[in-house]
């Protein structure tokens, strides 16, 4: 086992008592309780810890948290392993295990790492310009070996053990970020009352006082921040939620948040529920997201060994981790000064703090001569040497001009901090609809005016300093719970004392000796290997905007999303077009801030749950009788009942000759059932349908289509008018709830001052529809009190009475063509009516039928099914239906009949087929064309949407959507199969049975 080589004797805010046993590339080290695996893997020594995406160039770890874009790990094995997890945010836990991605054989020694000797052959853009020839390479050769070497980690293949939960929260106050500017909020909000949630991505709240060296109000900062949370622990309506990532900010202040529950503990202690998702509704919010330290860009700038100053202090301070023996710090800015005193301070020898302003005087670079340190002024670091680790530094001056010049001196070094300045974590805010706006003054990025109800404090807001965090957010935590009706006052400002500062030099690519495209790699995005030749390779190819600079380079993709390389790659972009880095301007923020996984986004809405099961009220009695179901809709629908030794051909046969001949029966309760009440239902059906309502009477039923607002046919059904202002609707199966949305969405939205109100029944009411000749005598015995004679029970009326004793709504109506009826009742009495009705007519053999001879049953009469039938752009006209349009008044979609498209003659247009042998029935889907054997592409003139084999008919039928197929009837199309064969077929009339609908009438 490796000892902690590097771990510091004292200090630290990691538990030495408690060690913890780790594995990292097969071999097993030791860390301490408190440890990420990157400080523990640091502690050990080890800083080579990945390849490099493109290149395979070795990295390190460069940062210390979410921002982290080299340390990319595989995170244990099986159904608990982890692709490209962060080593900087992964809790060292018992018996962990990790691995180096994207390197083979190992890490040390990585035969991909070929790539880097080719870097110039393989610049930005490579793969839209390589492998295209020949055409024949690239399914044989190319795509195998480029998918092969694409990607980082390896996603799990074995069922996830673990379950994930969703939770709904409101919240008068939400605090992203628990770092100073983020605890006085809370602190402030949570005092006045109001109902606060604290959420922090780390597992320990504090941010950067965690590693901090100043006091606030005397004490040591992390001890104030215990203090702080120990009252907040205290305040009934505050709550506070660490290992918490708020990833979106959507409208109407909705944030989401991926907390994570138990990714901190050993595999063999975690509970089922691995992450919860907290949907919350805030009424203020107040972002406190702190900000990332940007790097500085120069030759090989992505040595390991090569850190974010903040990054080391944090190491150094709050992990406990000597990073090296000797270092040199590399910065713009006062703020790397801090951390080459942390290392002072930690026994490490600072060879050097390299700065390009001459001579600065802030209080950190005086506190670091004082301390003996040499500082290399009005001089750049322009090249990094070494191999698997940084073993020096090449360091120049830097003139007027800007340029390098005089001798180059080296430093030998095995740690190189480096600071380019900071740059505010806008994500959120820029989520929110605030555009970001550009500060010269703070060189970067800050969050522009909101344009919900939220602020920005902190460094975030471009507040650098501790006392401007914590009074700002103090004044926002307060401010907020005002603004939320709760009474509060300005806490007093915690004293603290913060350095003086000089203002920093903008430097966002170091100038380098060497010819451009020559010398070392810069690099600006360490992710993806986009360097600074890459960026002006874009701009001379002719991308201007940065977003396509973004996807012809790769520029902030994958898991960073360029936190730490974005605004460097916006200035390098913004000097190759000789243009401010404001008119470049910044790509986009979207969510997700850092990876979230597909589980915490399902929940539990997986299987049954993500897409119910539901059976209706016989389900039970369809299964004993041995039904084959089929699913529409969620439903389980019969298909077809199968007798001993029939096929579904056979079966569907046998109850299609049922149904014209005798009387059959079917389980029509998934028809989508919506109750429609309100003085004004009427003139809402007359907007909602295309024909009229109002005039139809009490008592009876009217066919109906709807229509979306560009006129293309949404849905069909038949509604019934129970009383003057009461109508039930049926829809289609599947069609049920969006067609509730369809109505709720008009009646809210466009004519909230109808009166109407809708209620989804569909499980209420079960219907059993009744076909065939002797279907009146089958339910004038189950219906005794209904007088079922034609004269008193006409066609598209209703009846009300009992069935088996049950009260029931009797309808009319025909799906089939033939003399039917639709029985509903109460679903709970289902199964007593249906076997009444079964008793009924057990002396005409009456037959159970399912979806697939309901399907042939309509072909052989021409009705069409919605959605089979229809596709999203066919009209009523389309489909012979004009006569479903009434003359005068408005409806959803009238006006779109005007359009040129909609009104043009050779649309397609629904028809009928007659295949010339009658005994192939033709596939659907099936392509029509004039001439099967003109060259391809072969002009299509149409496809087959319906298409059987009916027993009735004695051969198969078939509906098609065809170009002007009224105009064509008789004419001979053809379906080319890809089986080879073409089929030809006569086009006529689609109604193949009672064209004159006699059966329907009787």
């Amino acid at each position: 086992m490796s000892a902690q080589a590097k771990r510091l004797d004292r200090g630290g805010r990691i538990d030495r008592a408690t060690p913890v046993n780790f594995t990292f590339n097969g071999k097993t080290y030791q860390g301490c309780a408190g440890d990420t695996v990157a400080s523990a893997l640091l502690a050990n020594g080890v800083h080579l810890l990945a390849r490099s995406w493109k290149y395979h160039r070795p990295r390190g770890v460069i940062a210390a948290g979410a921002e982290e874009p080299n340390a990319l790990l595989q995170l244990e094995t099986g159904a608990y392993a982890v692709p490209n997890a962060r080593a900087t945010q992964i809790e060292l836990y018992e018996d962990l295990k990790a691995s180096s991605v994207n390197a083979w054989p190992s890490v040390e020694f990585d035969a991909m790492a070929i790539n880097g000797w080719f870097a110039r052959m393989i610049p930005a853009g490579f793969y839209y310009k390589t492998f295209m020839w020949p055409k024949s390479f690239w399914t044989k050769h190319y795509e195998h070996y480029i998918r092969k070497a694409a990607g980082f980690g390896v996603a799990p293949v074995d069922h996830d053990p673990n379950r994930y939960e969703k939770t709904n929260a409101h919240c008068d106050v939400l605090v992203v970020g628990a770092g100073p500017a983020g605890l006085a909020a809370a602190l402030a909000a949570g005092r006045s009352g109001a109902r606060v949630i604290l959420a922090d991505e780390q597992a320990e709240m504090g941010g950067s006082l965690l590693a901090s060296t100043q006091t606030i109000d005397g004490q040591p900062a992390a001890e104030w921040v215990s203090a702080a949370l120990a009252e907040l622990a205290t305040l009934p309506e505050v709550r506070v939620l660490p290992r918490a990532t708020v990833y979106g900010y959507l409208d109407h202040n909705f944030l989401t948040i991926a907390e994570r529950l138990n990714d901190h503990l050993p595999l063999r202690a975690r509970s089922a529920n691995r992450e919860r998702l907290w949907r919350v509704r805030a009424k203020r919010v107040v972002l406190a997201t702190g900000a990332h330290e940007r790097p500085l860009v120069f030759g090989n700038n992505d040595l390991p060994g090569v850190m974010l100053a903040g990054a080391v202090s944090t190491y150094t301070n709050r992990y406990a981790v000597r990073l090296g023996d000797k270092a040199v710090v590399f910065t713009n800015n006062d703020s790397a000064y801090q951390s080459a005193l942390d290392l002072h301070a930690a026994g490490v020898n600072v060879v050097a703090v390299v700065d390009p302003r001459s001579n600065p005087q802030g209080e950190l670079p005086l506190a670091a001569r004082a301390a003996g340190i040499r500082i290399i002024d009005a001089s750049v670091v322009t090249e990094a040497r070494g191999g698997k680790r940084i073993s020096g530094v090449q360091v120049m001056g830097l003139t007027a001009n800007g340029e390098v010049g005089g001798s180059a001196q080296a430093l030998d070094c095995d740690l190189l901090a480096i600071s380019g300045g900071w740059s505010p974590v806008i994500h959120l805010s820029s989520q929110s609809c605030a555009k970001a706006i550009w500060s010269d003054e703070k060189a970067c990025f800050l969050p522009g005016k909101p344009v919900q109800a939220e602020v920005s404090v902190g460094a975030c807001a471009g507040e650098f300093t501790l006392n401007a965090a914590l009074a700002g957010g103090l004044a926002a935590g307060a401010q907020a719970a005002q603004l939320a009706d709760f009474e509060t006052g300005v806490p007093a400002t915690p004293e603290v004392r913060d350095p003086l500062e000089q203002p920093m030099l903008a430097l966002w690519r170091v100038p380098s000796p060497a010819k451009p495209g020559r010398g070392s790699k810069a690099f600006i995005d360490f992710q993806n290997d986009v360097g600074v030749s890459d960026i002006r390779l874009a701009a001379r190819e002719g991308y201007q905007s940065i977003e396509h600079t973004k996807r012809y380079t790769a520029l902030g993709f994958g898991t960073d999303q360029g936190k730490l390389g974005n605004i460097n790659g916006m200035a390098v972009l913004a000097e190759a077009l000789a243009q401010t880095l404001p008119e470049t301007g910044t790509t986009t923020f979207r969510p997700n801030y850092t990876p979230v996984t597909f589980g915490t986004i399902a929940g539990r809405d997986l299987g049954e749950l993500f897409d119910p099961i539901r059976k209706t009220a016989l389900h039970g009695w369809h299964v004993e009788h041995g039904a084959k179901f089929e699913d529409v809709g969620q439903w389980k629908r019969p298909w077809y009942y199968p007798r001993p030794g029939e096929d579904m051909h056979a079966a569907v046969n046998r109850e299609c000759l049922a149904a014209r001949n005798g009387v059959a029966l079917m389980d029509a309760s998934t028809l989508g059932k919506v109750d429609i009440q309100g003085e004004d239902a009427a003139e809402f059906l007359n907007l909602i349908y295309t024909n009229a309502w109002k005039k139809l009477g009490i008592g009876m039923a009217r066919y109906g289509l709807m229509l979306k607002e560009d006129g293309m046919i949404f849905d069909d059904g038949v509604t019934v008018r129970l009383a003057e202002n009461h109508f039930v609707m049926t829809t289609t199966t599947g069609g049920a709830a969006r067609v509730m949305t369809w109505l709720e969405r008009w009646l809210q939205t466009e004519w909230p001052h109808m009166k109407v109100r809708l209620t989804s029944v569909t499980d209420h009411w079960a219907t059993i529809a009744v076909v065939g000749p002797k279907s009146r005598e089958v339910v004038s015995r189950v219906c005794p009190d209904i007088d079922f004679s034609k004269e008193a029970f006409p066609f598209m009326a209703l009846r009300e009475g009992t069935a088996a004793g049950v009260a029931a709504r009797v309808v009319r109506i025909s799906f089939s063509g033939e003399l039917s009826y639709e029985i509903n009742v109460n679903a709970n009495a289902a199964r007593q009516v249906w076997d009444a009705v079964m008793a009924a007519g057990a002396e005409f053999d009456i037959t159970p039928y399912g979806t697939e001879t309901m399907h042939v049953l309509r072909a052989e009469k021409g009705f069409i099914i919605v959605g089979q039938d229809t596709d999203g752009s066919v009209t009523p006209q389309d489909c012979g239906m004009g006569w479903a349009i009434k003359k005068t008044g408005d409806f959803i979609g009238r006006r779109s009949f005007s359009r040129p498209d909609t009104a043009r003659s050779d649309r397609k247009q629904l028809v009928g087929l007659l295949t010339s042998d009658p005994n192939v029935v033709l596939p659907e889907g099936a392509q029509l064309v004039k001439n099967p054997n003109a060259p391809i592409p072969n002009p299509m003139e149409g496809h087959v949407s319906s298409s059987y084999w009916s027993a009735n008919c004695g051969r198969s039928i078939a509906m098609a959507l065809v170009k002007d197929g009224f105009k064509r009837m008789g004419e001979t199309l053809h379906a080319p199969l890809g089986d080879g064969r073409v089929v030809s077929a006569t086009i006529c009339k689609p109604v193949f049975i009672d064209p004159e609908g006699a059966h329907q009438n009787v």
